[in-house]
């Protein structure tokens, strides 16, 4: 298996996202249960993604007195789901960050040369002055997602967060590779492409899962 040391990589290593990630991989595990897992282990990468979030102080009252509690300070949010199998993850971080906006980044993969090609791209209007996280389950050749950011960069954003649920090297490489600042966290670093760019031991195409199509 592969090892990848960069700080701005995380493989996220708990022990009921492994094992929930072991039942999505199964090829015998219907949509419903498939939708249902990809939402949960985004709420696990979500927390991860948003661990170094800043806190401030806020004096709350309680049914017996006044204390100082703490309070994220500031952040606005923005999730943007690749489509269309990065739409799965998206209602498990808005269970976290109900007020987060969302915006859509719409891509295809050319079957022959695994090139994307984008065919939509919408952003919330403060775009600029938020922190993006990119959600896309599987992250190949790394193309989908480099375009992505790409987007991102080009609208002024700063802060860009990339959450996928499974990860070849190939394209964890491609990512760090593209953007020096942009951090990367997924669920697991699998072993290669093959030859179609599907990545293995993988979990199959995502959105047909997600979505009960083929």
């Amino acid at each position: 298996m592969a090892e990848i040391t960069d700080p701005r990589f995380m493989i996220i290593d708990h022990p009921l996202v492994q094992h929930k990630l072991h039942i999505l991989r199964d090829k015998n595990t219907g949509t419903k249960q498939f939708r249902e897992l990809v939402t949960e282990l985004a709420i696990f990468e979500g927390y991860e993604a948003m661990r170094d979030f800043p806190l401030e102080d806020v004096e709350v009252e309680t049914p017996l007195e006044k204390t100082t509690c703490k309070r994220i300070a500031g952040k606005k949010v923005a999730i943007i789901p690749i489509l269309r199998a990065g739409l799965g993850m998206v209602d498990g971080i808005l269970e976290l960050v109900p007020s987060a906006r969302v915006g859509h980044v719409g891509m295809y993969r050319d079957p022959e040369t695994h090139v994307p090609h984008q065919y939509y791209c919408k952003f919330p209007p403060d775009i600029e002055n938020r922190t993006c996280l990119i959600c896309d389950p599987m992250l190949a050749t790394g193309g989908s997602m480099t375009a992505a950011i790409q987007f991102l960069r080009e609208a002024g954003v700063k802060d860009i967060r990339a959450l996928t649920l499974v990860s070849a090297p190939e394209g964890v490489h491609a990512v760090l590779d593209f953007d020096p600042d942009v951090r990367l966290f997924t669920c697991s670093l699998d072993r290669e492409l093959n030859e179609d760019a599907y990545i293995l031991p993988g979990l199959g195409d995502a959105g047909d899962r997600i979505y009960g199509t083929k």
